[in-house]
């Protein structure tokens, strides 16, 4: 097969799996939350389990009409959202689905590239509540950004950690490297990149940049209709990749229990599901952290717990 052909095909699949998996985290987050909250719209819709809340939401968001205020200032207003889409898009094309190969682009720096272009997250809460020419908008942005800029540290301590232990930043190396020992050892880091995680997508309980009931909706309050609908995908698109960094980094990627890699693509979505179950059960179970609490989780818990583990993997890696 040429290369271009190849890389053609590869791309198109992580299109589909950027376009698919979200929506199908989205499906399973209104049905859970209904589950757990006894809520029955989401159960009603289209019948049978209310299989069609998806498609109504869609249908919803495509007949709002598109707002853009006055006073904002219009191209900033308008890129924001693709903006905010864009680097999930990109870290997609670097995370294993499988061994031999199973991933768009493998590159050996791979966890630092995932890393940073996550980081871009904050360009786009700050546009959107800079252009928005809205009080609130303004100040769920200066949250966001204050929340994504301290939680990226413990974020990137927590993953460092996991490179270190393995030897390389490939993601394909950390998983061949991975041993279900690490489950033990890495814990922390796995507490600490899982949370931090939470706060860089901005998933309650780390929701304060859209607290509704303080901000309206924070740096969203302008958004409607398609624009608005492509925040929400973002979020979900989030919580993919978070759950699949979560997987490949901590869970072993693609190793099963019966060390059959052919099976692994399937282990890996296994995993990766299960880890959104949990995103989606935070969500329902605990409160909303107010801002000092949320910064005070970052800075004299998170940092200094995602510290020791680097020393504690350093000092391992010397033993071995």
């Amino acid at each position: 097969m040429p290369a271009w052909l190849e890389l053609a095909l590869r791309v198109v699949c992580v299109l589909a799996a950027f376009l698919t998996l979200p929506l199908v985290v989205g499906q399973a987050e209104h049905k859970v939350m209904a589950h757990m909250q006894g809520r029955l719209g989401p159960m009603y819709a289209g019948a049978f389990h209310g299989w069609a809340q998806l498609i109504a939401d869609g249908v919803k968001f495509v007949q709002k009409e598109d707002v853009t205020p006055d006073g904002a200032d219009r191209p900033v207003f308008r890129l924001a959202p693709v903006i905010a889409l864009l680097p999930y898009l990109l870290a997609l094309l670097v995370i294993p689905l499988g061994p031999h190969g199973l991933v768009a682009q493998p590159l050996d720096v791979g966890l630092f590239f995932v890393l940073a272009v996550v980081g871009i997250g904050v360009v786009a809460v700050l546009m959107s509540a800079w252009a928005s020419a809205n009080k609130y908008s303004l100040l769920g942005g200066l949250r966001g950004a204050a929340q994504l800029l301290g939680y990226e540290l413990p974020l990137v301590l927590a993953a460092a950690s996991v490179a270190m232990a393995a030897g390389t930043l490939s993601l394909p190396g950390i998983v061949e490297a991975w041993r279900p020992w690490w489950l033990l050892w890495q814990a922390p880091a796995l507490v600490v990149f899982f949370v931090a995680g939470l706060a860089e997508i901005r998933r309650p309980p780390f929701d304060m940049p859209i607290a509704d009931s303080e901000l309206v909706f924070g740096y969203l309050t302008e958004y409607t209709g398609l624009r608005f609908a492509f925040f929400l995908l973002a979020e979900y698109v989030g919580i993919v990749v978070i759950a699949a960094l979560t997987t490949v980094l901590f869970l072993g990627g693609w190793r099963g229990p019966f060390g059959d890699d052919y099976l692994g693509w399937l282990w890996t979505l296994l995993k990766l599901f299960a880890v959104a179950f949990v995103i989606i059960w935070f969500r329902v179970s605990y409160p909303r952290l107010r801002e000092d609490q949320l910064q005070r989780l970052c800075w004299l818990v998170l940092v200094p717990l995602s510290l020791g583990q680097l020393v504690l993997t350093a000092a391992v890696r010397i033993a071995l």
